[in-house]
């Protein structure tokens, strides 16, 4: 499978109501699992998260009802393109980030 750079991701930051670590480790892999979520983490002691996923495979409506039971809460939405995402994965951003600050 080809994926162009200029590819557009949705990038849903979550709030959650109803979660403990054990839920928040087996929901994360359940959507891991899915091809149509790019990534994917879910913090259940501090009750939030974040799911970047393409929406034109994936609608929106099917990702907040597999996340349903933990009471998700949209706080933010952003665009991300698949070329964003990898260069932001890169290990060296991280190691430059910190010398140039």
């Amino acid at each position: 499978m080809t994926v162009k750079p200029e590819k557009r991701l949705t990038k849903l930051v979550l709030r959650f109501g109803s979660i403990d670590w054990e839920k928040a480790t087996a929901k994360q892999y359940e959507l891991e699992k899915d091809e149509r979520v790019w990534r994917a983490f879910i913090n259940g002691y501090a009750k939030n998260g974040f799911v970047i996923f393409d929406e034109e495979a994936l609608p929106r409506e099917e990702l907040l009802e597999k996340l349903s039971e933990l009471k998700p809460e949209i706080r933010k939405e952003e665009a991300v393109t698949v070329g964003e995402l990898i260069e932001s994965s890169y290990s060296w951003n991280n190691i430059l980030g910190r010398m140039e600050s």
